[in-house]
């Protein structure tokens, strides 16, 4: 099981340390998330600054860009970091891809990932072989590629590609397509073995493929703290999280794998009520201790290896690596241990 980290850094000019940092320490993986910040530059600043660790997108939103917008600046990260990028893919939901980015929706996300894979692979294709571009598809159509905007073969061209994803057709999708799959934080061990494993598994034997051919990795929900106040505030901060993705209805199944269905309508009801703060007070003890990993921080790391050995095959926590908060520092200091150990 290899260990990873997630950063979401305010400062761009701080990734070129952070990624330093972040290998220092002994980790296997560093991603980025598309978040308040574009999921891609500051891996062109870690990239520069480490030579040993992956360095990921978890996620970048797809559709938005267009294959050739994603395609060519992978293909440069690719370059850059010696073969060390993995590109990430997410879809996002409908509300986000039309009203936050102002982009098509085609009401086929699965259909539309699967040509958006097939797409980045005949680019780079064409890239790598300095050959002409056509790829043609219901969602996209590729067919010009001139010498000058050919960016030519590299030493790395087998870009890995990782898809995430909750339900059954994402997952098969990733068992037939990708390199990887990002398990989503909103998820439980008897979610992830009964639902996610076995469709990946599916998707991996109809392309004829094997089910070791596509790597789990997960950012999961994690408790800890050095003491109770610690402890207290990293428990609303979760509980928060876990009502926030159960309000979601794209989320619902699995909450409906353990009969908590009607956990959701009220989630979902209190945000449309605008309660937000008062949400996480509803996530009792039993749901938090299925979602997440509680533990101190010496025994963190041990006890997400025993929750996940055999599940996932690179882990890291939800929240984003900050050794420079005291707070922090210790808990990863304890993980960096446990993987020397």
């Amino acid at each position: 099981m290899k260990f990873d980290v997630t950063i979401f850094p305010d400062d761009l000019n701080s990734a070129t340390e952070i990624g330093r940092t972040v290998e220092n320490y002994g980790f296997d993986g560093l991603w980025t998330a598309e978040a308040q910040h574009n999921p891609f530059l500051p891996l062109t600043l870690a990239a520069s600054s480490t030579k040993r660790i992956n360095l990921g997108t978890a996620i970048a939103v797809a559709f938005p860009r267009s294959p050739m917008v994603t395609a060519q600046i992978s293909w440069d990260l690719a370059a850059q970091s010696g073969g060390r990028f993995i590109l990430g893919l997410g879809t996002q939901i409908k509300v986000h891809i039309v009203k936050r980015f102002s982009s098509q929706w085609d009401d086929k996300p699965v259909s539309q990932l699967r040509e958006y894979i097939e797409a980045l692979r005949a680019i780079w294709q064409a890239f790598q072989n300095q050959s002409g571009l056509r790829y043609r598809g219901e969602h996209y159509s590729l067919g010009v590629l001139p010498p000058f905007f050919n960016p030519g073969p590299i030493a790395n061209p087998d870009v890995p590609i990782f898809i995430s994803g909750v339900g059954p057709a994402l997952c098969r999708l990733g068992g037939e397509v990708a390199d990887g799959f990002h398990v989503h934080p909103f998820h439980t061990v008897r979610y992830l073995s009964e639902v996610i494993r076995p469709s990946i598994a599916q998707g991996a034997e109809k392309a004829g493929r094997r089910t070791e051919d596509v790597a789990l990795a997960c950012a999961i929900f994690v408790v800890t703290g050095t003491n109770e106040e610690e402890i207290k505030r990293n428990t609303i901060e979760i509980k928060s999280q876990i009502a926030f993705y159960a309000s979601t209805p794209s989320y619902r199944r699995v909450l409906d794998l353990h009969g908590w269905s009607d956990f959701g309508e009220e989630m979902n009801q209190m945000t449309k009520a605008g309660k937000w703060d008062e949400m996480w007070q509803h996530v009792s003890d039993e749901m938090l201790s299925e979602f997440a990993v509680i533990a101190p921080p010496d025994e963190l790391p041990y006890a997400v290896r025993e929750r996940y050995l055999g599940l996932l095959d690179r882990v890291a926590y939800y929240f984003p690596f900050k050794p420079e908060e005291t707070s922090r520092r210790l808990i990863w200091e304890h993980a960096s241990r446990a993987m020397q150990a």
